[in-house]
Order: structure tokens, then sequence, then C-alpha cells
């Protein structure tokens, strides 16, 4: 959608729901993570914060920046923020991006809030991450979108954004063969990591982006080859009585059918491999009645990755350490909302409000141990604005699928969608 009259009839055609005021509040606390949280000279959403707001580092997370950009278009379309004052922090932050190196056009996975340095993930990690640079795109490309007046501030953002959506390489990444993308690139350690971006897992919007590229774009080989591996993600088997179309058995954590997702509308989303509304709901169906087993008459459920009692790990039916992430609960708004109302409640409930932080509810907690997180993560905070809005308004779906880019690599992909009438 090229024009905000664009926007608005497209959004007039969508859902309109509103919130109780506790669950209201949720959002809107969560929100604040990306408004009062975020560094204060580049914008750049910190890659953590601890349970009472206050900064742990100088790390801003590339994926949570992504995020970011989502949330403060929810905050703008709330309300919570003047429209004014949006624009204004999302033009600080590409500000911030165009000073980042960039590695073959794609981002590292944490950047300096300050200086926009590079930060290594780790030892060899210390280049492009292709995965982390599709989620922040994913984000760019809706606020381009949004901010689609033809006002000189609107304009700037626009060429500002549009800058760093243009110079991803994805061609690069592929090595110059016909298999998959692939996650990093280093100049010093260069594929040193050897991880392709196979699917089912939470990186389909990358292949969506990297094919519909106006510049640098994949083959859709790439795709069906490497992401899809020949149809090897098809899954097809039944778990706690509920068909799953495609990944890992029981579906894994609850993220892989859920960051994509921010941006990319599943409601009738589907290609030769499966139907990915029935692949989203399977998934938290199946993550859903696990933990109902797993903590009965508790309305505590939800397992994917997130901080837990030995750090970050990832946690599911198949991975139990007895950890429940709010993020993966909260951010199945559209897919089960009553459900994921029912557990919101019981969040604040929990403890007599100890899951309750400065940004929302503190990242993780087990119940069987009564340990609880003491931070809160932007990957895992992020989601969850952009999805619950997604239920509201549909809003963040209405302007991605709306991107040119998007509707170019979905068709040269093959996905059937439905018009934004036929999905509401």
């Amino acid at each position: 959608m090229d024009s905000e009259s664009n926007h608005r009839d497209a959004q007039s055609l969508s859902i309109h729901r509103s919130f109780p005021e506790d669950i209201e509040n949720i959002q809107y606390r969560t929100f604040e993570y990306f408004w009062l949280g975020s560094h204060p000279v580049s914008g750049l959403a910190r890659d953590r914060l601890s349970s009472d707001g206050e900064s742990i580092n100088e790390i801003a997370s590339v994926s949570g920046t992504g995020f970011s950009f989502l949330a403060i278009i929810v905050g703008a379309e709330r309300h919570w923020i003047t429209r004014d004052q949006a624009l204004d922090r999302v033009t600080t932050m590409v500000g911030a991006l165009h000073k980042a190196k960039r590695f073959h056009g794609a981002f590292a996975h944490f950047l300096h809030g300050d200086t926009s340095e590079v930060i290594p993930f780790g030892p060899k990690d210390d280049g492009g991450d292709l995965v982390e640079t599709a989620f922040l795109l994913q984000g760019l490309i809706c606020a381009r979108q949004y901010f689609s007046r033809q006002t000189l501030a609107e304009t700037r953002f626009r060429t500002l954004a549009q800058d760093l959506i243009e110079g991803v390489e994805w061609d690069w990444y592929t090595k110059g063969e016909d298999g998959p993308l692939w996650w990093h690139w280093s100049p010093k350690h260069r594929w040193c990591f050897d991880i392709a971006i196979s699917g089912w897992n939470e990186a389909l919007v990358c292949y969506v982006l990297a094919t519909g590229a106006q510049h640098h774009s994949i083959e859709p080989v790439h795709y069906h080859q490497g992401w899809a591996r020949a149809g090897a993600m098809v899954n097809g088997n039944t778990y706690l009585g509920t068909v799953l179309p495609l990944g890992e058995p029981f579906g894994g954590p609850l993220f892989l059918s859920q960051y994509s997702f921010c941006g990319l509308d599943p409601r009738q989303l589907s290609d030769r491999y499966g139907n990915y509304w029935q692949q989203v709901k399977a998934h938290t169906r199946i993550n859903y009645d696990y933990c109902q087993s797993r903590y009965p008459e508790t309305d505590l459920w939800g397992m994917t990755a997130s901080d837990g009692p030995k750090g970050y790990s990832v946690h599911s039916p198949t991975q139990d350490n007895d950890v429940i992430s709010p993020t993966a609960a909260l951010s199945s708004f559209p897919v089960c909302p009553e459900e994921a109302t029912d557990a919101a409640r019981a969040f604040l409930r929990y403890g007599d409000g100890k899951l309750i932080g400065r940004y929302g509810f503190l990242d993780a907690f087990s119940p069987g141990t009564g340990w609880t997180a003491k931070t809160h993560l932007a990957i895992d905070q992020g989601p969850i604005v952009a999805m619950m809005e997604n239920y509201r308004s549909g809003l963040l779906w209405s302007l991605f699928m709306g991107a040119p880019e998007v509707q170019r690599g979905l068709d040269r992909l093959g996905f059937t969608t439905a018009s934004i009438q036929d999905r509401v």
C-alpha cells in the first residue's frame, strides 16, 4: 500500500476488537519496553532489561529492533504516542542502522546501542546474520508502509528505510549454489557455522523477502530445495490428537510459528507443502494441550525459547525444562484468544503478582520450582505487542502483506493468498 488512504481502506475491512482493561494494560506495558526502555541515543531495542526496567548492558538486538518498529506502529495507532513521536523515533533508529557495518547487506546479531558497532554474538559470530536481518526488515517494511504520507519527514524516513531494505544481498547467502540460504557469513570466519536456513522453523519470512527482493533476489529453487528440503519438512503425524502439517515432532518451541507471522498473515496462506493457518493452529494446540496435561487446572501454558534457570534455552514438549514463557501464550491471541486470555489472567494472579515487571510479564517462570526470571527480552516482548494487535485489528498483517516485495515473493514461491476481504 503506497498511500495512507489505501492503508486506511484496508484497515476498514479488518476486524476491530476491544480488550478488557486488564488485557489492554498488558499490551500497553509491553509496548513501553520498546518506547521507554530502548537505547536513549539510537532508539534501538535493548536485547534485555532487568525486571525493574533498568538497563543491563549496551547490547542492542537487531531482531528485537525489528519488533520495536512493529511496537511503535501499534503505539501510534492506539494513540499511546503521537504519530509525530513515532516518526521521530523510527527516523532516529534508521539513522543508527545506517551507521552499522553490514555484511553483504546483512546486519550482525548484536549492535552497540550507542555507537552501532558490531558486538559479536560469539567467538566466531561477528558477521552477517541473515535471519536476524529478515526480522529487522519485517518491522522496517511495516514502518515504511505505515508512514506513507507525502510529507518531507515521512518521505525522508521511507528513503532511509528503503536503502536498508534494498541493500541486503540475499543471493550472496546462497553461496552460489541451488540449495538453501545460509544463516551466517563473516569476513574473518567465512561460512564456518555452516548452518542452513531450512524449514520448518521461524525463518519463513527470510525466504519470502529474499525471493521478492527488488535487488539481489534468489530463485524459487532455493526455497523448494533448501527450505522445504524437497518436501522433507512435511510432517502429517498426529500428536496429542492433533495433526501437525509441518516440522518437528510436537512442533517445537512456539516461536517457530510466531516470529515470521508477526508480519506474514497465515490466514488462508498456502503453498504446495501445507496450509499455514492450519500449521499455526495445530502447533499452538499441541503446545497448549501438552502444558494442560503438565499443569492441569491452572491455565498456565506456553513453551518456547526464553530465559530459564540455567540461562537462555529452548523449551518445548520434547525439551521440557518446567519453564513457561508468557510470550508463547500471549503471542497466540490470533489463534486461540480464549486460551490466551485465560493464560494472561493466570499470569497476573500467579504468586500474587510475582510475574509482573516494569514492562509487562517477566520473561519466564517455573511452576514446579517457583523460579522466576529477572528479565524482559526484546525478542519475547515484541511478538506479544504485534500478535495482540493482529488479533485486535490485523494492522501489521495488512501493512506487511500489502508491501510489493512481500507480494512478489509469495507469488514467485507459489503461495496462494486470500484478499483482505476474504481474510476477515
